[in-house]
């Protein structure tokens, strides 16, 4: 699996074109991310909300890579971070642009989380 790139409102994996936020799961299976687990609570998706932790987390993920926009306004809540930081699963926050390079480069057992716009 490649992200071969992105561009604001979008993101290219393994030559096929997504125009929404998506999750790379463990197995390599692309998914549309779930905002509305995050909107619920603060209004926007911009705030990673415990309730999308857990539905973006896998048993055995190691590696959590978020891309949190091509601006880096996406974070998580403190809620989200301790959900993850008690399942020993690693976060790294950074601009989706760069947070593909990282993605692409890891050999960690890893889930992506790639905003696409702001």
């Amino acid at each position: 699996m490649e992200i071969e790139g992105t561009t604001f409102g979008s993101i290219t994996i393994d030559g096929k074109t997504y125009e929404h936020d998506v999750i790379i799961r463990l197995s390599g299976e692309v998914t549309k991310r779930k905002k509305k687990l995050s909107k619920k609570y603060y209004g926007t998706s911009h705030i990673v909300s415990k309730d999308e932790a857990k539905f973006v987390f896998e048993d055995g993920c190691k590696q959590l890579i978020l891309g949190t926009g091509q601006f880096g306004n996406v974070h998580l809540s403190q809620e989200a971070e301790a959900y993850l930081a008690k399942r020993s699963c690693t976060v790294l926050l950074q601009p989706t642009p760069e947070a593909i390079q990282t993605f692409n480069g890891s050999r960690a057992r890893k889930i992506g989380l790639f905003h696409v716009t702001c």
